[in-house]
Formats: structure tokens, sequence, C-alpha cells
């Protein structure tokens, strides 16, 4: 399977460029894991934990945060984060013999993460690494390994590896559920995600320029999206920009909406959706600039989604539109997207 062509017009980036891959990345995804998925599979039933643990920052938390939605939901365990500073400050270990760990880190080298994954096996648990970098340290050290396939990374920003971790938590969920709706609905994102990375999300553009700061919002299988997509308007269009899921909004940040505060919402494709249009249309009345990305009508505040297929491969389809778009706010604002200020790929943490 070739990698598309982007279609953005900063096509020359490496963001650009990288996101075009994420399709490719998933593709691989399908082979590749399939040992390793199996394996974990089988260790996970023979020997069920009680609890999932992740460990992970930056936008692998954002993937951490996907994975607690997914395994919460289908497989029906709590996930929780675990502070990685327990281990690699405080010098301390949690107890969770038996249970699964999911170190998540595109370059399995943060320090942090290597300390507290190493305190998690000494007492026990399974851990397994969740990375791009299958010669790392912390792959090393790992029980399994789920390589999440998205070969080399240049951009500071991640975009196709945040996908394809999304992708590969996503088929560990639909195996250790038996889901066959997810596991198919995976099958379908390469292509989708093209489609997806060539909508025209241009209308939001001029709005999220002409704001210092503004807020994303999501719920269910979109709230990993949203926190995501604040971080993506920090590091590469400079933007102040803070997420919050749908049920929380209403309780105090909703005293910052007027205006010239701009709000991005990334409708969920679920039962969530009901709550997000109530929301919608209460923000809608106090006067705030929102929009929508949503399936439906194209209008001055609705964004393009693709029609709905299966709610949290569309959650991954609309942060690859999200992608396209910030490479073109980044260059309406003349930010050059692959050297975000005071950035570097792999961020050392104590």
């Amino acid at each position: 399977m070739k990698a598309p062509v982007p279609t953005m017009s900063n096509a020359k980036a490496k963001m650009a460029q990288e996101l075009s891959e994420a399709p490719l990345a998933i593709h691989r995804q399908q082979q590749i894991l399939a040992q390793p998925l199996a394996e974990l599979v089988a260790r996970l039933r023979s020997r069920p934990p009680q609890v999932v643990v992740t460990c992970a920052r930056g936008s692998s938390a954002h993937a951490a945060a996907f994975a607690k939605h997914l395994i919460e939901r289908y497989v029906g365990l709590p996930v929780a984060p675990a502070a990685p500073s327990i281990a690699s400050i405080y010098g301390g270990a949690l107890q969770l013999k038996g249970q699964l760990v999911l170190a998540i880190s595109q370059s399995g080298r943060s320090d942090d993460l290597l300390a507290l994954t190493e305190s998690a096996k000494r007492t026990g648990a399974l851990c397994v690494a969740v990375t791009n970098a299958t010669d790392s340290p912390l792959a090393e050290m790992s029980d399994i390994v789920l390589p999440i396939c998205a070969g080399p990374e240049l951009s500071v920003a991640a975009t196709k590896t945040f996908i394809a971790t999304a992708g590969a938590l996503a088929r560990l969920t639909a195996r250790w559920a038996e889901n066959t709706d997810l596991d198919a609905a995976i099958g379908r994102l390469p292509e989708r995600l093209t489609a997806a990375a060539a909508l025209d999300w241009s209308a939001a553009v001029p709005a999220l320029a002409d704001a210092a700061s503004l807020v994303t919002i999501g719920r269910g299988s979109t709230l990993a999206i949203a926190r995501e997509a604040a971080l993506k308007l920090k590091e590469t269009c400079n933007r102040h920009a803070e997420a919050f899921s749908g049920a929380e909004f209403m309780h105090g940040p909703v005293s910052l909406v007027e205006t010239r505060y701009p709000i991005l919402m990334f409708m969920p494709t679920d039962a969530a959706a009901p709550g997000m249009r109530q929301l919608a249309g209460e923000l809608r009345r106090m006067g705030t600039a929102l929009f929508i990305a949503e399936p439906g009508e194209a209008t001055p505040s609705r964004l393009p989604a693709l029609s709905a297929d299966q709610p949290e491969a569309d959650a991954i389809c609309l942060i690859q539109s999200f992608y396209a778009m910030a490479v073109q706010l980044a260059q309406r604002l003349d930010i050059d997207v692959d050297r975000p200020r005071h950035l570097s790929k792999v961020t050392s943490t104590l």
C-alpha cells in the first residue's frame, strides 16, 4: 500500500508529509502486530488482571486516555494513569502484581517512564511496551512489545505516531474483547484516514488565528482527541488551548465563553452525541465562535467529517483532519510547523 500524497498547501513540511503516512502505519500493523497481540491476549486470558495501569507523557498520554476509554468500554476493566515520578523522583513502587501495565512511548527512552516500568516489573506486573522503537530501553525491559509500525518521524510534533499508537491500542482492545466490529473498522482505517486528511477545515482557521486562547471539547471516544488537538495548537501554532470533557465544561469553564473565544468540538458518533449536541446549542446561545467536527451538511460552523462507521475509528479520523488543518493554521501564522520553539523530539523527564 502506497502512502498518499499530502493535499494541504504546505505539503513540503515534514509534519504534513508524516501525517499523510499514518494510513500506511495502520496498514503495516495488521501483519506485524498479529503475533505479539496473540501472545498478549493469551496471557491476559490465562491470568486476567483486575486493573490496567498506563504510563505515558505528551501525545502518548493522550493515546493512553484513548486506551482508557477503549478498555473500560469494551473490556470492562478500570484503567488508571500512573504518576511516573513515584518511581523516578520518590523512589517508590506501586504494588501491581498480576496487573497489566501499558508503557506508551514513541521513543521508548524517557527516563521517568523507564523508572516506572522497571519498578512495575519488579513488583510482578505484566509490562507491555507500546512504542515506535523496538530496540529502545523500554522495549528491552518489557515482557511484550507492541510495535506501532510508524517508521521514522522527523517532525517534532507527533502525528502519525499518535494515530499509529491509537490504532495499536484499538487492535489490542478488539482482540481482547473479541469485538469484531472494532476489529473490522480498524481494517478500514487506512482508506478512511486518507480521506479524512483531505477534508477542508479551513473555515476554522481565521477564528483560531485571531484567538490567543481557545477551548477544545470532546467526550467518550473523542475526549482524548480533544486533548491531543489542544496540545498540537500549543505546540505547532503557539495558541493556548485547553481541553475539556463535554460533561465538565458547564461546571465552571463555561464562564470563559465570549464572542472572541473559539471552541472546537469533536463530536462522537455514539451515545455521547446527544449530550454534546445539547451543549453545542447552549454554547451557540451564548454567542461563542463554535466549530463542530461532525458528519452532515456543511455549514459555516460545521467542519466536515467522514460519515459514521465505528465510534473509536471515527475519532481517530477526526484527529487526522485536525492535523491537516493545524498545518494550514501554522502557515497562516507564519510559524515553522516542524520546529516548535523550545521543543525537541525526545524529551527527558526525571
